[in-house]
């Protein structure tokens, strides 16, 4: 590649980049996930559209997907909040085994019974379609305004769904007959432990060296946190276990461990992720061929109508019967069901494989997800409404960012109460930090000062805390439980334990 090719590529990159990054405000205002504008994007650049680029190899494809896919699941990971996901964690876990077990079967016999495929090709795409994406929902989900315990459980559904999804679709797709379903169900929990295991393991380790650990530079933290969580993925995929379930967990506790910088580090991740997607979504799109497609609308209409009218409410209602959710809640979650890049990246490992008719399977997958996604998304919000699920708004959490002063033991911690925050009119003094903590100083309308035990916060205003080693996790609990229930935080039953409560 010459220098002028690649000043070329440079400007055809930055410019799709530029349009994609617009588009987040058109899917925000609609409450479409982005993944629609820029599988369009990808599609408009295609061999079909005014790009006319030339595009079928699904090996790279895939292999771009699943990294892009780790770094979508890792920023999700680190804005997982876990006292939202903990009570819901049993719940996800068996919408991701048993509702998915459910949903293939159901989604399978109507691919082969009503669409006449032959019985791999129907368990390929009950498999491939069955898995909620881990971006679509974050996306989603994230900017409606649900309740904590629903949003919970369905994004620690879609962070641990892919892993036996992924490992249905290989055995479906390897050639021979396919093994026998005990056979499966031993392979999926052993990858699972063995994910699991090591993820939390990466995470409670990377957790506690960085908080330890004064780094030179505050912009090498987010640099560290994302090589810890590829670490958890590669060191999951390599000992045999689910590296999407690694990740995930690992991307977890590091977002839950209160580390230094993290609203660098959150940002960060974020901006990575939306790179991630993008990408993956754009190359997507160039990997289909529209019209190559006109036979496989009305089976992928089929299908997707099985799958979200029957399968996955059904799914939904056996792996939670045994939790005694709301029906409004169920019916949320079984619309709730979103698909996304990672069925379509699924449905690129027959290709791979070489599994006959598999292109009509991907053509089938991609047209799904689009038209599903088109119609969930947008519509729920509405029936959070209609179901009397809609989230009433919360009091706005503090910013808090945590640098270690390591030679002096200590922490210095930068505050930002926003809009919203409980402490606004509360005194230096009525925050009762733990001794070993004290505020500084107090930044406001762009000047600074030394408060007086009497001063009275405002919101806009930045604080300095200086917290002493052994009491930085009590400092910080205490401020966000304040910003939470004011100045009386701990008494007439408010948690004063702020975000552990």
């Amino acid at each position: 590649m010459t220098v002028h090719h690649l000043n070329q590529l440079l400007l055809v990159c930055s410019l799709v980049l530029l349009v994609a990054v617009a588009a987040v405000r058109i899917s925000s205002r609609s409450g479409l996930p982005s993944l629609l504008v820029y599988l369009g994007i990808g599609v408009a650049m295609g061999q079909d559209g005014i790009g006319d680029i030339h595009f079928d190899n699904a090996e790279l494809t895939q292999v771009i997907g699943y990294a892009a896919l780790v770094v979508i699941l890792a920023e999700g990971g680190l804005g997982t909040k876990w006292k939202e996901v903990r009570p819901g964690l049993p719940a996800a876990s068996s919408l991701a085994l048993v509702g998915v077990s459910v949903s293939v079967g159901i989604t399978a016999a109507a691919a082969h019974y009503l669409i006449g495929l032959e019985w791999r090709q129907a368990l390929i795409i009950g498999a491939v379609v069955s898995s909620t994406d881990a971006a679509a929902v974050f996306s989603v989900l994230r900017k409606v305004p649900l309740p904590a315990r629903v949003t919970g459980i369905l994004e620690a559904e879609s962070g641990f769904n892919d892993a036996p999804v992924v490992i249905l679709v290989v055995s479906f797709s390897m050639a021979g007959p396919v093994e026998h379903w005990y056979h499966l169900l031993g392979e999926i929990a052993l990858e699972l432990s063995i994910g699991a295991a090591i993820g939390l393991a990466v995470g409670f380790l990377g957790a506690y060296g960085l908080r330890h650990v004064a780094l030179p530079a505050s912009g090498l933290y987010p640099i560290a946190v994302m090589a810890i969580a590829v670490t958890a993925y590669a060191a999951g995929a390599l000992a045999h276990g689910s590296g999407f379930l690694a990740v995930y967990l690992a991307s977890m506790v590091l977002g839950n461990a209160k580390l230094p910088h993290w609203p660098a580090t959150r940002g960060f991740a974020d901006g990575l992720g939306w790179i991630a997607q993008i990408g993956m979504f754009v190359l997507l799109g160039l990997l289909v061929t529209p019209h190559e497609m006109g036979d496989d609308i009305w089976p992928a209409l089929v299908i997707g109508l099985v799958l979200t009218m029957v399968a996955r409410p059904l799914s939904v209602v056996v792996a939670l019967a045994p939790f005694r959710m709301r029906w409004q809640e169920q019916a949320l979650m079984s619309w709730a069901g979103l698909r996304g890049a990672v069925p379509i990246i699924l449905a690129t490992i027959p290709m791979v494989s070489g599994v006959e008719e598999s292109r009509r399977i991907f053509n089938i997958v991609f047209v799904l997800v689009v038209v599903y996604t088109l119609v969930q998304g947008p519509t729920l919000p509405w029936l959070a409404r209609k179901l009397g699920l809609a989230a009433t708004s919360e009091t706005a959490d503090l910013g808090i960012e945590s640098a270690p002063l390591e030679r002096l033991r200590g922490h210095l911690l930068s505050v930002t109460i926003p809009e919203g925050s409980k402490m606004h009119g509360v005194e230096i003094n009525e925050l009762r930090l733990p001794a070993g903590a004290a505020v500084t100083l107090v930044v406001r309308g762009g000047e600074s000062f030394v408060p007086l035990p009497t001063t009275v916060l405002r919101r806009g205003d930045e604080l300095l805390v200086v917290a002493t080693d052994p009491v930085r996790d009590a400092a910080e609990q205490r401020l966000r439980a304040v910003g939470q229930g004011g100045k009386l935080a701990g008494w007439l039953g408010t948690g004063g334990n702020g975000a552990e409560d």
